[in-house]
């Protein structure tokens, strides 16, 4: 198997990347989540490493947990409590063993985007 899970967070409101987000990979079968990973993104926006790297790779169902609420207080965007975006969670799935996976997620405090990247 050669597939991997890649992110990038992009801060638009301010447009910069997101350093210092909290990123926690779940995978997720029938009701039951386990965390696999947890990160934090750099400087650049990105974690250090792939979020879930090729040894540790596996298809199925998954969740990303962004803890937007904790980087846009910190950033100076978190003002009026309680704030419209905190955690925000991204269900998807995974059927290619060899596939590179990326999601991205374009941010700002009332709202995101996100989709398959390259």
């Amino acid at each position: 198997m050669a597939g991997y899970l890649t992110t990038h967070v992009l801060d638009t409101a301010r447009g910069c990347p997101a350093e210092g987000l909290k990123i926690t990979l779940f995978a997720l079968d029938g009701g039951d989540r386990e965390v696999l990973a947890e990160m934090v993104t750099n400087a650049d926006g990105r974690t250090d490493s792939p979020i879930l790297p090729v040894e540790r790779f596996r298809t199925g169902q998954f969740e990303l947990v962004f803890a937007a609420g904790d980087y846009l207080r910190a950033s100076g965007q978190g003002a009026p409590e309680p704030l419209f975006l905190d955690e925000i969670p991204i269900r998807f799935g995974m059927n290619d063993a060899e596939a590179h996976y990326h999601v991205p997620l374009l941010l700002s405090p009332y709202g995101y985007s996100t989709y398959r990247g390259s």
